[in-house]
């Protein structure tokens, strides 16, 4: 009898499954991805502009940024900006997206790509709990103050980077900052990825006909610098141990350039793919009911009161 992998152990069987690949150019295509010095993000820009594709660096440091702009213009002759965001900052993202509109006429892809995973609880200035920020506020509100460009350069693409790491544990709408719950660093980064499934979905039913899609992925078992921000002894532990036993990135760059330009997906939208197979996320992340409780909480932590309907 052939073995039946079990809902709940897919992911497994699905990181391991041969992946979908595209060789479509992006040539003219102004690609905007966050968290681009590194890891996902770093891979993403560098496949996106060996397809022709122009790049907007959304980044925090302007010197780690810059070497790796010029030797990918030079490489690949296209063009690469740099916009100064701090995803744990609010303000910050407002000004960056308020530059981004003042520079670019079109946008085409969106990749959602800065993270952090913190093993202790810690909060920005506005008292927001650091991981459900970066990692999920952020780029709500990036997404969100960028929207209306992205409809106008339709048809076009928004990837957010998720994790299987939603597997975790499930937001709690009552208590997103994790006031009355005891915090640990898995069930908080996978509070801001399931509550970033939440948004997609929603997300892609409000953006039906617009031409717009929108579609979470798992970038893969890869080795990133996420969790930096932690003391030494994590540090020590993620490149001296766990690195061993992840894949290089550029499987990663391959997924993305794949989810970014297929024809295969003109119009799938709201989905969450490991690498480029589509998967059903954990049961926590996906009950209907929860969705719009999500979406609604989201508004109202980052401030937006006019939305698409």
């Amino acid at each position: 009898m052939k073995f039946k992998w079990p809902e709940e152990l897919m992911f497994i069987k699905n990181g391991r499954a041969e992946q979908k690949k595209s060789t479509a150019s992006m040539i003219g295509k102004t690609c905007v991805v966050s968290g681009s010095s590194s890891g996902v993000g770093l891979v993403t820009i560098e496949r996106f502009a060996s397809f022709g594709a122009n790049i907007v660096m959304v980044v925090r440091n302007h010197d780690k940024a810059l070497p790796i702009k010029n030797e990918i213009e030079q490489k690949y002759q296209v063009k690469v900006d740099i916009v100064i965001a701090d995803f744990s900052d609010l303000d910050s993202v407002r000004k960056a997206d308020a530059h981004i509109l003042d520079a670019y006429p079109k946008i085409d892809i969106l990749v959602n790509s800065a993270g952090i995973y913190s093993t202790k609880k810690t909060f920005n200035k506005e008292g927001v709990e650091m991981v459900f920020c970066v990692n999920h506020l952020a780029s709500f509100l990036f997404t969100m103050l960028l929207l209306d460009r992205i409809k106008e350069s339709a048809p076009s693409r928004i990837i957010q980077v998720n994790s299987e790491g939603h597997r975790f544990a499930n937001v709690k709408v009552k208590d997103p900052n994790w006031k009355r719950r005891i915090y640990t660093g898995l069930r908080s980064y996978g509070a801001s990825k399931s509550a970033q499934l939440y948004v997609v979905r929603e997300l892609a039913e409000r953006l039906k006909g617009t031409g717009v899609t929108i579609n979470a992925m798992h970038p893969g078992a890869v080795k990133t610098n996420i969790g930096n921000n932690n003391g030494w002894l994590y540090r020590w532990y993620l490149h001296h141990v766990t690195w061993h036993f992840l894949k290089d990135p550029s499987i990663s760059g391959d997924a993305m350039h794949y989810l970014a330009t297929s024809e295969e997906l003109d119009e799938v939208s709201g989905k969450f793919f490991n690498l480029t197979i589509l998967e059903t996320p954990a049961r926590h992340a996906n009950k209907p009911e929860m969705q719009k409780p999500v979406w609604d909480l989201t508004l109202q932590m980052v401030g937006l009161n006019e939305v698409i309907k």
